[in-house]
């Protein structure tokens, strides 16, 4: 039923393009959705709405010069798709195994996956997925499963959505599924909690939800929201700030000679403590966020040394922080994690904002007032044969009825 419905979308697109009875109507159909490459991109009419202004600051350079130069571990083609007054990237994808997980499901679900194994803290349980995903990686690379389209795909690890309807969202999986019709079509960092109307017409169209991870939301924006507790701990990470002589510094009080020190202080986190697999963002690409606003930046200075830095953007009432490090070689007693988390904290309660606080340091969240929800990709396959569609079942069944329940038992 579901995949009927996509092809009725295809067929009825298909049916307009060659009915010369109405070409009026002909052509306000066939402009629904427009795909733009960096060959085509000068004929892209951008929205003039916040959304479409902050969406090209983004994403015109990386289309111009490559994406490579912005994050060094995104190999990938990236396109845009306007539907209606909403822009959206693409990014298309045929192997690039070594890729970072935001656009390579090879290194989400396997190889980064190895990586968390420790984790669990369970050194047989450890050894037996660890065993479990080298067989099923490469069955994955056998079936080709990174030959896949993103659709919403910013190249972050946290892809924040516009005010798009459920119908615009299937209107646009049929548009990419006939324009790639030999690729998977995927759309990342779905959330029940956020996305529950628009996952819902994704589904009955024949989407399948395949858990990634377990995320938190912070909802900053209510009064009421936590306990004594958070609010305590809260205000004593807060008040770290002036016990240890701290400035909290943002917009031109972060100037052209702190790139270098954030881009080292991101590296020293997400990379070097956390994973390789996170997107590697060059110089270049803080450069060029702090100068168009992509990225709000803002951080922690002492006696003229930047030793915390965070990066965040607001979409649709959600706000959430793709940048993120600290100083790992000062002591940990410091609390710069605290402190920077707090303040993070105090720009969504100044914006009014949902925060949405990613995956990781679970317990540290929850203490905070976040609360949990998983994200999902919804992920189109039924056009494909069944030598390419099995890993995507196989992951379905597998992180549905077994991952979930266990990343929920193990608070993780």
């Amino acid at each position: 039923m579901g995949e009927q419905n996509v092809k009725n979308a295809v067929m009825e697109k298909r049916t307009d393009s060659h009915d010369r009875t109405d070409p009026a109507k002909n052509e306000r159909r066939d402009s629904r959705v427009r795909f733009f490459d960096r060959n085509s991109l000068e004929d892209m009419d951008w929205p003039n709405t916040e959304d479409g202004r902050d969406a090209r600051a983004y994403l015109e350079p990386m289309m111009l010069q490559g994406t490579r130069d912005f994050m060094i571990n995104a190999n990938t083609t990236l396109l845009i798709a306007r539907i209606d007054d909403l822009v959206l990237p693409l990014t298309v994808n045929d192997a690039e195994y070594e890729n970072s997980y935001v656009c390579s499901p090879y290194t989400h679900y396997v190889r980064y996956a190895k990586q968390e194994l420790m984790l669990l803290r369970k050194p047989l349980l450890e050894k037996g997925f660890f065993a479990l995903l080298s067989v099923v990686g490469w069955g994955m690379r056998q079936s080709q499963i990174n030959k896949v389209v993103h659709i919403n795909n910013w190249l972050l690890s946290t892809n924040l959505y516009p005010a798009m309807s459920g119908e615009q969202a299937v209107c646009l999986l049929a548009a990419v599924r006939e324009r790639y019709p030999e690729h998977a079509v995927v759309f990342r960092s779905l959330c029940p909690g956020l996305h529950s109307d628009f996952t819902g017409e994704l589904q009955q169209a024949g989407c399948q939800l395949i858990p990634s991870r377990q995320i938190y939301l912070y909802r900053a924006n209510d009064p009421n929201f936590g306990n004594a507790k958070s609010r305590w701990l809260l205000k004593r990470d807060y008040e770290l700030l002036t016990k240890h002589e701290y400035e909290f510094v943002s917009g031109a009080n972060l100037t052209e000679e702190d790139i270098p020190r954030i881009a080292e202080l991101y590296r020293l986190l997400y990379l070097e403590k956390y994973s390789y697999d996170n997107p590697q963002f060059s110089e270049q690409f803080i450069a060029t966020a702090k100068a168009s606003g992509a990225l709000t930046l803002c951080g922690l200075r002492k006696e003229g040394r930047i030793d915390a830095v965070m990066g965040y953007f607001c979409r649709n009432g959600v706000m959430t922080t793709p940048l993120f490090g600290y100083d790992t070689a000062l002591p940990q007693s410091i609390g710069l994690y605290r402190m920077l988390s707090a303040c993070l904290i105090g720009q969504a309660r100044e914006s009014g904002h949902l925060l949405h606080e990613s995956a990781g340091a679970a317990q540290f969240k929850r203490n905070r007032g976040a609360v949990s929800d998983f994200e999902y990709s919804a992920v189109y396959e039924r056009h494909l044969p069944m030598s390419r569609r099995w890993c995507w079942l196989l992951l379905e069944r597998l992180l549905n009825r077994v991952g979930v329940p266990l990343m929920r038992r193990m608070k993780l």
